[in-house]
């Protein structure tokens, strides 16, 4: 008994099994990538930074802040002072020598108020030992500086501070004033003015009345 499988002449044998091909096991799918954390939203600008309103009340609304401020303006008034001292306002100084006008112009017997801001009062009266003259009186008292008063009626100066009274004379009387009020330099100008010179003082206690420069003779 022939075998089959035995090649017969003329006819081509049977194609021998392919081996069978191997299959690739599945791939397995690739995770997905993790999605990027989102960022944080940026605020603006301006709402990062305090409003006009909040440093006001930061500044005067709470205790701390008020107590920065006035400390800050108290060292800045301190500081201004200071400077102001150091660089004195030469510009605001009254100046040392006034034109009164002419010594017609001046009664006998009378106090001439006309001059008091600038601290001198004219006076046209007679002395004993001058005879007929003209004076420039301090406005300040010799007790603690106050401006006294002329009282027209009761012929003498009056102290409102402390009750010193002097004479027309400037002579003190009353009240506590030590010494009488102190003359300043006078003179007749070129143009035939009388010049008040507040320079120079003339205190009668030391004789310094006797002085030419101390009065005008009329």
């Amino acid at each position: 008994m022939s075998d089959p499988n035995t090649n017969i002449p003329g006819t081509s044998p049977p194609p021998a099994d392919k081996p069978a091909t191997a299959v690739p096991p599945p791939t397995a799918a690739k995770p997905a990538a993790a999605a990027a954390p989102a960022k944080p939203a940026v605020k603006p600008a301006a709402a990062s930074k305090p409003g006009r309103r909040g440093f006001l009340y930061a500044m005067f609304g709470t205790w701390i802040g008020w107590a920065w401020t006035t400390m800050t303006a108290s060292l800045g008034l301190m500081t201004l002072g200071t400077v102001r001292f150091l660089f004195p306002n030469v510009l605001a100084e009254p100046p040392s020598k006034i034109k009164v006008g002419f010594p017609d112009q001046y009664e006998d017997g009378k106090v001439v108020e006309r001059y008091k801001d600038q601290h001198a009062w004219i006076v046209r009266n007679k002395d004993e030992k001058f005879g007929d003259i003209i004076y420039a009186l301090s406005t300040t008292c010799t007790h603690l500086g106050c401006t006294p008063n002329w009282l027209e009626r009761e012929q003498k100066f009056k102290c409102p501070c402390h009750g010193s009274g002097f004479y027309i004379s400037g002579i003190n009387f009353e009240g506590p004033a030590p010494r009488p009020l102190e003359r300043w330099g006078i003179s007749i100008g070129d143009d035939g003015q009388i010049v008040v010179d507040m320079s120079k003082k003339f205190q009668q206690e030391r004789g310094e009345w006797s002085n030419p420069e101390s009065f005008i003779k009329v």
